[in-house]
C-alpha cells in the first residue's frame, strides 16, 4: 500500500484514535483500524538522548530491517503478519492483527497449570523447531526469540498447529551460523526461565530444528559455543 492510499489522514491521526496495548524501550504498539480492518500499529518513537539526525537514520534503518525480515519470511511461506503500510515519516508500521490467537507463552503456562505433561506439547515443540529452521534457512535472524513472540492460532490441535512469528523489531539478515546460534541461545534462556522443567521440551525443539535444516549442524555447533561462553561468564560473575 502506498502512502497516498491512506485515506485523508497521516499515520499520526490513526495513532490518536488507536488503543495503546504495549510500551517498550524501542516502540509503542497500538491496536487500531485501517480501511475497515483491525490492525496493529507499531510506532518507533524518537530517542531524546541521541542526536536527532543520528536518531532519524538509525530509526529508519531499524524500521526498514523489520519490514524486510517480515516480507522475507512471508515470501518463504513462514507465517508472519501482513505488512499493510509503512510510514517512514512517523516510523509507523501497520500490521495484520492476528485474531483468535494466544501466545505460545500463555499456552504453555496454561498447559502446565492444568497439570498437563510436556508430552502434550511435544508436537508444538516440533512445529516451533521446524519454523525457526525455515526462518534461519532464509537468513533471517529474529533477535528477540521468546515464546511471547510466537502466536498459536485457533488452538493447539496436534494435527494442525498454526504458528505465527511476530515482533521482528530487533531482526536482521545474516548467513552467519554464529548469529543464528545466538538467536537460539536467546530463545533457550527465555524458554527455560519462563517455563520451568521444560528442558526436554526444548531439546525436542532443537531436534526438530536439526531435522528441518541442512544448515543446522553449523548452527547447533555455534549454539554450544555460545552456551559455553555464557557459563564461563556466569562463573566469573
Amino acid at each position: 500500500m502506498a502512502q497516498s492510499d491512506l485515506p485523508k489522514h497521516n499515520a499520526s491521526s490513526y495513532l490518536a484514535e488507536a488503543q495503546l496495548i504495549k510500551q517498550g524501550a524501542e516502540a509503542r504498539v497500538y491496536r487500531g483500524r485501517l480501511l475497515g480492518r483491525s490492525v496493529i500499529i507499531k510506532e518507533r518513537f524518537p530517542k531524546l538522548y541521541r542526536h536527532p539526525a543520528v536518531d532519524e537514520k538509525l530509526t529508519r534503518r531499524r524500521t526498514t530491517q523489520e519490514v524486510r525480515s517480515i516480507l522475507r519470511c512471508r515470501r518463504a511461506g513462514i507465517n508472519a503478519p501482513v505488512v499493510y503500510f509503512v510510514d517512514y515519516t512517523t516510523h509507523c508500521i501497520f500490521l495484520e492483527d492476528i485474531v483468535h490467537s494466544v501466545s505460545v507463552r500463555d499456552h504453555i503456562v496454561s498447559a502446565q497449570a492444568s497439570g498437563e505433561t510436556t508430552e502434550h506439547l511435544q508436537t508444538l515443540a516440533d512445529k516451533m523447531g521446524e519454523i525457526l529452521a525455515q526462518m534461519h534457512n532464509e537468513d533471517v535472524v529474529h533477535g528477540d526469540l521468546t515464546t511471547s513472540n510466537m502466536l498459536l492460532v485457533n488452538g493447539a490441535e496436534n494435527k494442525n498447529i498454526n504458528l505465527v512469528l511476530i515482533d521482528f523489531g530487533l531482526s536482521f539478515i545474516s548467513a552467519l551460523p554464529e548469529d543464528k546460534g545466538v538467536d537460539l541461545y536467546v530463545l533457550e534462556k527465555a524458554f527455560l526461565s519462563t517455563h520451568p522443567n521444560t528442558e526436554a521440551l526444548f531439546k525436542r525443539l532443537l531436534k526438530s530444528y536439526t531435522a528441518s535444516s541442512k544448515k543446522a549442524p553449523a548452527v547447533i555447533k555455534k549454539l554450544d559455543e555460545v552456551r559455553l561462553r555464557g557459563r564461563k561468564r556466569s562463573m566469573v560473575g
